[in-house]
């Protein structure tokens, strides 16, 4: 599979997709976002696959923003389709992916690029990472699940901050706030990803795609994620992980998922 301003790297269950336009610092462009679907629609469909790490390339960013030049000219009606039809495609697709996707921010993660680290199951980052959502100095807000997502993370006043500063918050600030897990030197940010999805690929993937649809029923609205995890619950009762995993236990050996 060929990409233009994507790479993607598979080794031995783990998938490493990297955003590859470092003259743009990595700007999400309608074909940027195309290219992620379709790499993560493939990764889903793969069966070796079980975590996935989410980069951008060289050393400053993993996503700046989106491509500005792109919507500047814009309708109402062609802003609306924008974000519509980006959160649908990209965002929305990877926060309910089945297989996690850790989100690896190794530079400046603003605007887009942080409403797609956001999306991803949880995140670390570099020291030198920097995170905001800057669109209200452009007359605009963030439209890529931004006033959603952030919120969740660390509390409404803190994501009112955050928004109407347009400010950015360093690697250290994000992690004390609950946005980011882990911070490390950048030199070692991608080799903590692998050593987190290695911990994760030991288990049971049936298991943790049906954790993942559990935690974000929590936050949809409209359904009760309680029923959710109920329903979830029991129907890891009828798969091969459950048998396997409860036999393993029993007889005092690793699981062989």
């Amino acid at each position: 599979m060929s990409f233009d301003n994507i790479l993607l790297e598979k080794n031995n269950g783990l998938a490493t997709v990297i955003i590859n336009r470092p003259k743009k610092l990595n700007a999400l462009n309608k074909a940027t976002i195309n290219e992620l679907h379709t790499a993560f629609k493939a990764i889903e469909d793969d069966e070796s696959i079980r975590a996935i790490l989410l980069t951008g390339s060289g050393e400053k960013a993993f996503v700046a923003g989106a491509d500005i030049s792109e919507f500047a000219d814009f309708s109402v009606q062609e802003g609306g389709d924008l974000a519509r039809q980006g959160q649908e495609m990209l965002f929305d697709f990877v926060e309910n992916l089945s297989i996690p996707v850790i989100a690896c921010v190794n530079g400046f993660a603003l605007g887009g690029g942080l409403e797609l680290a956001m999306a991803c199951h949880f995140r670390i980052a570099s020291e030198n990472a920097k995170m905001g959502l800057p669109e209200v100095s452009l007359g605009v807000i963030p439209g890529y699940g931004g006033t959603q997502r952030l919120p969740q993370l660390v509390g409404k006043g803190k994501a009112m901050e955050m928004i109407m500063t347009a400010g950015m918050i360093t690697a250290d600030e994000a992690k004390g706030w609950g946005l980011v897990n882990e911070v490390v030197p950048q030199e070692e940010l991608l080799a903590l990803g692998e050593k987190i999805a290695s911990k994760i690929m030991r288990n049971s993937s049936t298991a943790i795609s049906a954790a993942i649809r559990a935690v974000n029923a929590n936050f949809a609205d409209g359904i009760n994620g309680f029923d959710i995890e109920i329903d979830a619950f029991g129907e890891c009762f009828g798969t091969e992980d459950f048998k396997e995993g409860t036999t393993a236990f029993l007889e005092k050996r690793k699981p062989n998922f």
